[in-house]
């Protein structure tokens, strides 16, 4: 386990060092163009090499969002072309209604639809990520005030919320913003407000999901869907809960998120091995031959980065630091070395991994998850750059 003074051993990644380490993502970027035109990575690599899909998962706004990070860094029309062809795509999957009976509307749509209105103006992509945002505010739960996850709306097995979930939330911020509707705001702040009160344990680790009865609103019970068991801390849980509470304070600028964004990332950080890639459930500690979640490491770094906008300087200073070792960690044990050893950028996530408390089975174990190369490359981003956020 993890001291405060253990951590900060480790070494910090350089100015140099990370716009190498993003040139060589973006490079990577280029190549995958050719290969998934007309469709998109699948979700987790097989073999470390990305089959390709159809616009029907919650994943295939990440690659997108690779595309306008790497345009935004290096200019290169491309990647811009690139990326607004996938526009067409995502319009046509909202229209149609493919696969969008779920909450995972942010993550489909701000690095793919809102990214591209913000840095194009694209009138098509501004359309299909109100029409998402539309669809989200579907899933509202009066009784408990939250989004539901999955499943048939209001049956007692799918009445939760899960604490990805806090990452999708930007979507609705920005279509009040947009729209000047504050259906859309207000509905995103119950959800937060419910969220936080309830994924976040007395230690400060966090559940995978939380139950609600679905006559009264009540709490029921906090469970795991991916993680090890229901008391464990599930990696990338942890780190959902802290770019989720980053995400909390930017938009609700309530203190009491500061704080408890210090505690979660705490509470991550003591959990992490000797090298810093977490295993994929923290229950698992130094020495363990279970397979790490590098993606984890990805998304707590640009929680980390999101937050320093918002601390004193010394503190946000101390929080940048940690996500430059955390980005020096992933460069030196995970970022890919060349093209024939795999067609993702990040190595040695895991999407999903079976045990006899969770209800899912073995998928994307020890590969290339694509959002844990998006997060890698917005991290990258956010320190080499002052980066307007999709989210």
């Amino acid at each position: 386990m993890q001291t405060k003074e253990s951590f900060e051993k480790y070494r910090e990644i350089t100015d140099e060092e990370m716009k190498r380490a993003f040139a060589h993502a973006a490079e990577q970027v280029n190549r995958c163009i050719p290969v998934f035109e007309g469709g998109f990575p699948a979700a987790a690599s097989v073999d470390n090499f990305y089959p390709k899909t159809e616009n029907d998962d919650w994943t295939n706004g990440f690659f997108t969002g690779e595309l306008w990070l790497s345009y935004e860094m290096t200019g290169e029309e491309k990647f811009k072309e690139a990326a607004l062809a996938h526009v067409k795509s995502f319009k046509e999957r909202i229209t149609k209604r493919i696969v969008v009976d779920h909450h995972d509307m942010g993550f489909l749509y701000s690095p793919s639809c809102v990214a591209a209105y913000k840095l194009t103006g694209n009138e098509e992509a501004k359309e299909a990520a109100l029409l998402a945002a539309d669809n989200l505010l579907g899933r509202f739960c009066e009784k408990g005030e939250f989004f539901q996850a999955w499943g048939e709306m209001g049956k007692p097995e799918n009445y939760r919320l899960i604490i990805d979930c806090l990452v999708n939330m930007p979507l609705l911020f920005w279509a009040s913003e947009v729209t000047g509707n504050q259906k859309y705001k207000e509905h995103a702040i119950k959800h937060i407000k419910t969220s936080m009160k309830y994924v976040v344990r007395e230690d400060y680790s966090t559940y995978h999901t939380f139950y609600f009865d679905t006559e009264t609103g009540e709490p029921l019970k906090g469970v795991t869907a991916q993680g090890n068991r229901n008391g464990s801390i599930w990696a990338r849980g942890q780190s959902w809960g802290i770019y989720g509470t980053a995400i909390a304070y930017k938009y609700l600028k309530d203190p009491v998120y500061i704080q408890k964004f210090r505690n979660v990332t705490k509470c991550f950080l003591k959990h992490l091995p000797s090298d810093l890639i977490p295993y994929w459930d923290f229950d698992f500690v130094e020495g363990s031959t279970e397979p790490r979640d590098a993606s984890s490491a990805a998304i707590a770094a640009c929680g980390m980065l999101e937050m320093t906008k918002y601390l004193e300087e010394e503190e946000a200073e101390k929080y940048r630091g940690y996500a430059l070792r955390l980005l020096a960690a992933l460069t030196e044990h995970c970022l890919y070395k060349d093209f024939e050893e795999t067609n993702g950028i990040l190595l040695h996530s895991t999407y999903a991994k079976s045990s006899e408390e969770n209800s899912v089975a073995d998928g994307g174990v020890d590969e290339c998850c694509i959002w844990g190369d998006y997060f890698y490359m917005e991290a990258l981003v956010r320190c080499c750059t002052e980066w307007e956020t999709y989210w």
